[in-house]
C-alpha cells in the first residue's frame, strides 16, 4: 500500500470493523454508530469549563511518526507509533527529536497506546487484542498480554494500568496479573463520550485525548465525569494537518511540572501550560 494512503486505510478500516459488527448482528447500527461519532460534541460543553493553553516551547518532532502514545521518563520521551507494517516503540530526545532507541513490531500489529510503570514499558495494539512488555532499559520483549477489547489509550496511576478501548469506557488493569479489575464510563453533562485515545495522568486526574477533536478532557477518575476541556485549537492551528494527523499523544514531567502534546505525523512537539483561571 502506499504510504499517502496509509491514513485513508486507518480511518476506513475503523469504519468497516463497525459495519462488520452490524452485519453479524452482534449489535445495533444505533450503537455502533454512536461508538465511532461522539454522543456528546466537545465544541457545546455547557457547565463544563473550557480552559485554554500558552505556548510555552516548540520542539522537534519526527512528522512520519503516527503517534498513539507518547509518555516522558528519565530526561526522554517514549512514543509509540501505528500504521501496520510501521509501528514501533522508540526512546527520543526531547530537545532535538532524535531517535535514540527503537524497535519496530511485527508487521501484523498496530501500534497504539504506551505507559512506563515500575521499570516496564506496556504498549498496546489496536484490533490485535494483545499488548506487549518490554524492558525499559534494553527494549527488549518480556512478556505480553491478552484483552477482549479493541486497544487505544494507556496510562498508570499508583496502583494500575489505564486503558481505553476507542468507547467512553476507561478499564484498569492490574499490573501483576494483567487482568480487568475495574471500569468507569465517561460522562459530560449527562451525556457519554466515546473516542477517548491516547491518555496520561497528571496531578490525580485522567487527560483523555479524543479523537478527532482539538480538545483534551480532563477526567475524574473516580466518577468518569468531564471536570474542564482543555482547548487545544490554538497548538493544533500552528501547523497545516491532513484528516488523520490529529491531536494525539500527552506526556507529563512530574519533576518540572511540564506538560507536552504533539500529534499524529506532527512536525512538533509543543510544551503548554494550562490558564487554570483564566480573567
Amino acid at each position: 500500500m502506499r504510504p499517502h494512503l496509509l491514513p485513508c486505510f486507518y480511518l476506513c478500516s475503523r469504519l468497516l470493523a463497525a459495519v462488520a459488527i452490524i452485519e453479524c448482528g452482534c449489535v445495533d447500527a444505533q450503537h455502533v454508530t454512536s461508538r465511532f461519532t461522539p454522543t456528546l460534541d466537545p465544541q457545546k460543553t455547557g457547565q463544563v469549563p473550557v480552559l485554554k493553553v500558552k505556548l510555552v516551547r516548540a520542539y522537534p518532532h519526527d512528522p512520519h511518526a503516527f503517534t498513539q502514545g507518547l509518555e516522558y521518563y528519565g530526561g526522554y520521551l517514549y512514543e509509540s507509533t501505528g500504521i501496520a507494517g510501521q509501528s514501533t516503540l522508540r526512546k527520543v530526545a526531547l530537545e532535538t527529536g532524535e531517535v535514540i532507541q527503537k524497535v519496530s513490531l511485527p508487521s501484523q500489529y498496530f501500534g497504539e497506546g504506551l505507559t512506563i510503570f515500575r521499570g516496564k514499558i506496556y504498549q498496546l495494539t489496536w484490533l490485535s487484542k494483545k499488548g506487549f512488555v518490554y524492558d525499559l532499559r534494553t527494549f527488549r520483549q518480556v512478556g505480553e498480554f491478552p484483552y477482549d477489547t479493541e486497544g487505544w489509550g494507556l496510562t498508570h496511576d499508583d496502583k494500575s494500568l489505564i486503558m481505553t478501548d476507542g468507547t467512553n469506557k476507561i478499564r484498569y488493569i492490574d499490573p501483576v496479573s494483567l487482568t480487568l479489575t475495574r471500569t468507569i464510563e465517561l460522562y459530560a453533562e449527562g451525556h457519554g463520550v466515546v473516542n477517548l485515545n491516547e491518555l496520561e495522568y497528571v496531578k490525580g486526574q485522567i487527560l483523555a485525548n479524543i479523537w478527532h477533536f482539538s480538545r483534551i478532557a480532563r477526567v475524574d477518575p473516580r466518577s468518569g465525569q468531564v471536570r474542564a476541556w482543555i482547548d487545544l485549537t490554538s497548538i493544533v492551528s500552528m501547523g497545516p494537518h491532513r484528516e488523520e494527523d490529529v491531536l494525539n499523544g500527552i506526556a507529563y514531567d512530574k519533576s518540572e511540572d511540564r506538560l507536552f502534546v504533539t500529534g499524529k505525523n506532527w512536525s512538533k512537539l509543543c510544551e503548554i501550560k494550562v490558564v487554570e483561571n483564566p480573567r
